[in-house]
């Protein structure tokens, strides 16, 4: 396992990250302290929830799987997130002082611990101004309550306003955002990644294998069936598979993954992960595995490099379309998209 800065800070964590998403849901607690047990003995140290997570029960396991290990919390970076509903009342959601107050306090709570390292907004609040969630951040590191902030789904003019607002009050800066990202979802290029970069923000990127795509277990124009989010979800399932089914950079960079992971003799979900992990700014990728063989099979890819010229095929292959004007069109000098 090789080990990065925490976006601009001192703080060292694995280049992949354990999300605890399907904890309490898709794996029950045995499952989830097994693969909490595997990611710490492949040296992994950072590990990614949210209170929103199977409402509670998620950080719930965490926190029974940390107080069943005696000094296993000292060796980890711990990230939870706070913003989605956690009751029906008018305060139980969002980024106010309120809401987030309780929150934290819950998860605190739910975890067993004195303080959370990561603690991210999940999403923007149009409501609250961001300048009180930033300055509930900044107060929640005075009392020791959490290390560092970040923030998740934010787009670029919302992550610009918050990484200069913290400059200009002097406040908790954000250190990290997490976004989707992966070979198929190259969004964040266009704005996310400059706005990362300049500010020394750190790139958490969540669904790194595409729900499932990257792992060559969808077949085209076959209608996803079995053991798999889309084929056990099959509303849910076709919503997201037609759209990506119908089009052809989507089959166009499965092929060119599996071609490059039988050149190398690895799996294609490894070749994905090692891909994003590569990227510019990106600090750790977010695994989000059911199984303990999804888990060992995402391992693998840990200290993994591509070569360039892998690389170089990766990026022609899922080169994102240039929007027209301001991103590209006559007249606009075109940037790389290797930012």
């Amino acid at each position: 396992m090789e080990y990065r800065p925490l976006g601009r800070t001192g703080t060292a964590v694995s280049t992949l990250c354990l999300g605890a998403m399907t904890f309490g849901k898709e794996s029950d607690e045995k499952l989830s302290h097994a693969q909490l047990d595997r990611f710490v003995e492949r040296g992994g140290n950072f590990i990614d929830t949210a209170d929103v997570y199977s409402q509670g029960i998620s950080e719930e396991i965490i926190g029974r799987w940390l107080a069943a290990r005696p000094g296993v919390r000292d060796q980890l970076v711990l990230a939870t997130k706070g913003r989605f509903p956690m009751g029906v009342g008018p305060n139980d959601h969002g980024l106010s002082r309120t809401h987030l107050t309780r929150a934290l306090e819950a998860s605190l709570h739910r975890l067993g611990v004195e303080a959370i390292d990561l603690y991210q907004a999940h999403a923007w609040d149009p409501i609250t101004p961001i300048e009180e969630t930033l300055r509930f951040y900044d107060d929640a590191v005075r009392d020791g309550k959490i290390r560092y902030a970040g923030v998740s789904n934010f787009i670029g003019w919302q992550l610009q306003k918050a990484a200069t607002l913290t400059e200009l009050r002097e406040l908790t800066p954000i250190v990290t955002l997490q976004p989707q990202y992966n070979l198929i979802t190259r969004d964040i290029e266009f704005e996310l990644a400059d706005v990362c970069r300049n500010e020394g923000i750190g790139i958490l990127p969540w669904s790194p294998l595409a729900g499932g795509w990257l792992t060559g277990k969808y077949r085209r124009d076959e209608v996803p069936t079995g053991s798999s989010r889309l084929g056990e979800d099959p509303e849910r399932g076709m919503e997201a598979y037609a759209p990506r089914n119908a089009q052809e950079r989507t089959w166009r960079i499965v092929d060119t993954v599996r071609q490059v992971a039988e050149g190398r003799g690895v799996s294609m979900a490894q070749v994905a992960l090692a891909w994003v992990a590569d990227r510019p700014q990106v600090t750790s990728v977010i695994l989000g595995a059911r199984t303990l063989e999804q888990l060992d099979d995402n391992l693998g890819a840990a200290g993994l490099h591509l070569s360039e010229s892998e690389t170089a095929r990766l990026d022609e292959a899922s080169a994102p379309a240039v929007a027209d004007y301001p991103y590209g069109g006559p007249g606009v000098e075109q940037r790389s998209r290797r930012f």
